[in-house]
């Protein structure tokens, strides 16, 4: 629905507008829609679309046009020129439909928000596929009672998966899998922001619209996701309980929906409070859900090199601050198979450094193997750094002590943000419960993520946790509520604060030498 009425509002602008920047638009508008949960935020978000559309409608009618032909006039023989070939100049009738369809979005407020509400993390980014935003899928699976079929894991990029968003897809890792501008996934043939209509087994359906169904589809669905309950969840018991009450409330026709998008809600919620574990999600996806993952190749691996070679592996600023801070911003942990080098180097030009502030605002997650490699840094002993994923193997440890290394008893800063996700969640949360960093920021984004999906059919597939994970730390991760930062501040100034507050553990250090 919010959408929806985001595309009657771009109607506004001139057509060479629509048609130049409207898919860019929507995509910024869906990122924004997924990650700004609740009242204010919503409310924030369409003000701040309403005070662009007032500003920027009249800039595209009266400002943008004129220097355009004007340019047009600059015409050279024989060299190519650009050329404004329509003269769209602002009518009545829009501007009266676009007050009055403006108030109508004031009025139908409460609505849109109540309608918002209900959409959970692995449903928002399933309507963006083929494309992913963070990285680290979760395992596929066949739908049940087919026997497992977990792949290769030695074919794995590392060897082990990626701490990311959690999205439909493989156990594979592609370039379009880190990076904050995904590219698309091998294969894919469609380019970003232009869906076209694919194929299910009950015909065509259209990638913005939502999938219709019947009671035969729906007990189809209830019985797959038993089924899948009983096969895969961690706890039997458990299991029985929930498959049970899934059917039971069949049977009272609580269930009894047509959109696909209100059914997964409603056996969400139905599984969860029977199981009483909120990893536990039926998901819907309007576009149909491939049958298998991408198979790694040697070109979908070189792409991943390449990728991350332009980005330096995501190591965007270190350097030596004033006062003898180290200062690295990490905006993704790359796998070390490709970014190991690139790591160690940085880490050893902070060696000099009297503190270190990890600036991870920006950071939306990665590889396990590089959250252990540069926290390897930070003690004098292996320490574990608790992961959400799995049960611990060999990346859980830290490599402690790094030979030649000066910075396990230096103080740690950490900078967090609302969008500070996963893997990044994963280095703040366990450096904090080891008492090692002092966060500063806001609260992390909240995505544990620790259910793997099984896919049952075209457009729907269930989350299941797979693995009782025992934290040594607390009764509860990150999942759902983020990270607590030690020092509360905006993401914006959280540097500065960082900053001053290490040059006062400075001095207070080097006030208890000199008294000494």
């Amino acid at each position: 629905m919010s959408e929806k009425i985001y595309l009657w509002l771009w109607r506004l602008y001139p057509s060479r507008f629509r048609g130049a920047y409207r898919e860019e638009a929507l995509q910024l508008f869906r990122d924004r829609a997924c990650h700004e949960k609740g009242f204010l935020p919503t409310v924030r978000l369409w003000l701040d679309l309403l005070a662009d559309l007032a500003a920027s409608i009249p800039r595209e009618y009266i400002c943008v046009q004129p220097a355009l032909t004007s340019i047009s006039r600059e015409r050279v023989d024989g060299v190519p020129a650009f050329c404004v070939l329509g003269n769209d100049a602002p009518h009545l009738g829009p501007l009266f439909y676009g007050g009055v369809l403006s108030l109508a979005i004031f009025a139908a407020m409460p609505g849109v928000i109540a309608h918002g509400g209900n959409h959970r993390r692995l449903s928002s980014l399933l309507r963006h596929l083929p494309f992913a935003n963070d990285t680290g899928s979760p395992t596929f699976r066949r739908p049940a009672p087919a026997a497992r079929n977990d792949g290769d894991e030695g074919a794995r990029l590392s060897g082990q998966r990626a701490l990311g968003g959690t999205r439909f897809g493989s156990n594979k890792v592609e370039p379009a899998d880190f990076h904050p501008n995904p590219l698309p996934q091998q294969g894919s043939a469609v380019p970003q922001g232009q869906p076209t209509p694919q194929h299910s087994n009950s015909g065509v359906v259209p990638a913005d619209e939502d999938v219709r169904l019947d009671a035969a589809q729906r007990h189809r669905l209830i019985e797959a996701a038993a089924a899948n309950l009983r096969q895969y969840y961690f706890d039997r018991n458990i299991a029985q309980t929930t498959a049970d009450a899934l059917l039971a409330n069949e049977k009272r026709g609580d269930d009894a929906v047509t959109r696909g998008q209100d059914f997964a809600d409603i056996l969400t919620r139905q599984m969860q409070g029977a199981s009483h574990d909120m990893h536990l999600s039926m998901d819907y996806s309007p576009d149909p859900l491939p049958e298998h993952p991408p198979e790694d190749t040697p070109e979908s691996l070189a792409r991943y090199r390449n990728a991350m070679e332009r980005e330096h592996c995501m190591f965007r600023r270190v350097e030596i601050l004033p006062h003898g801070i180290g200062y690295l911003k990490l905006d993704f942990f790359p796998d070390i198979s490709v970014c190991g080098s690139t790591a160690t180097t940085a880490m050893a030009s902070l060696n000099s450094a009297d503190v270190i502030i990890f600036d991870l605002r920006d950071n939306r997650g990665g590889f396990e193997n590089m959250v252990s490699l540069i926290a390897s840094y930070l003690f004098d002993h292996p320490e574990y750094m608790y992961s959400p994923r799995e049960a611990p193997t060999e990346h859980s440890w830290t490599r402690s002590p790094v030979p030649g290394n000066k910075l396990a008893d230096k103080p740690v800063y950490v900078l967090t943000s609302a969008s500070t996700w996963s893997g990044a969640e994963q280095f703040s949360y366990s450096l904090k419960m080891l008492r090692r960093a002092t966060l500063v920021g806001e609260t992390t984004r909240g995505g544990a993520h620790a259910g793997e999906f099984h896919r049952l059919d075209d457009h729907f597939g269930i989350g299941i946790p797979e693995v009782k994970l025992i934290n040594p730390f607390d009764k509860a991760d990150w999942e759902g509520i983020g990270v607590q930062p030690d020092v509360r501040v905006r993401a914006v100034d959280a540097l500065q604060v960082a900053e001053k507050l290490a040059v006062t553990k400075l001095q207070q250090k080097l006030a208890g030498k000199n008294s000494k």
